[in-house]
C-alpha cells in the first residue's frame, strides 16, 4: 500500500506565500507523475501542477508564473511553492501520485492524499 502525507497548508493574506509538501511512502518501485490538484467549495477538482519522473511539468493557466512545482525522486516527495496568492486560490489542495508501480510487472495505480486546506484571506 502507498500513503501520501501532505503538509504546509494554512491561512495566508493575499500576496503571501505558502509551500506545500507531499511525501509518498510504502512499497514503491516508481512513480510517473506527482502533482497537486485543488477543489474549491462548490467547484470541481482541478489540476494545479504536476511533474513527471523525467521532469516534464504542467501548470494550470491560473497559476503560471506564481506557483512552482518541484520534486525529489529519491525521496518520492513533491513540493508546491505558491507565491502571490490570491483569494481565488482558496481551496483544499490534494497531492496525487499517478501511475505508481509498487513492483515490476504489477499494474500501476493512482493514489491521493487526504488534502490540506489553503485559505487566502485578509
Amino acid at each position: 500500500q502507498v500513503q501520501l502525507v501532505e503538509s504546509g497548508g494554512g491561512l495566508v493574506q493575499p500576496g503571501g506565500s505558502l509551500r506545500l509538501s507531499c511525501a509518498a511512502s510504502g512499497t514503491i518501485f516508481s512513480i510517473n507523475s506527482m502533482g497537486w490538484y485543488r477543489q474549491a467549495a462548490g467547484k470541481q477538482r482541478e489540476l494545479v501542477a504536476a511533474k513527471t519522473y523525467i521532469g516534464e511539468t504542467d501548470y494550470a493557466d491560473s497559476v503560471k508564473g506564481r506557483f512552482t512545482i518541484s520534486r525529489d525522486n529519491a525521496k518520492n516527495t513533491v513540493y508546491l511553492q505558491m507565491n502571490s496568492l490570491k483569494p481565488e486560490d482558496t481551496a483544499v489542495y490534494y497531492c496525487a501520485a499517478e501511475d505508481v508501480l509498487t513492483r515490476p510487472g504489477y499494474d500501476v495505480q493512482d493514489y491521493w492524499g487526504q488534502g490540506t486546506q489553503v485559505t487566502v484571506s485578509s
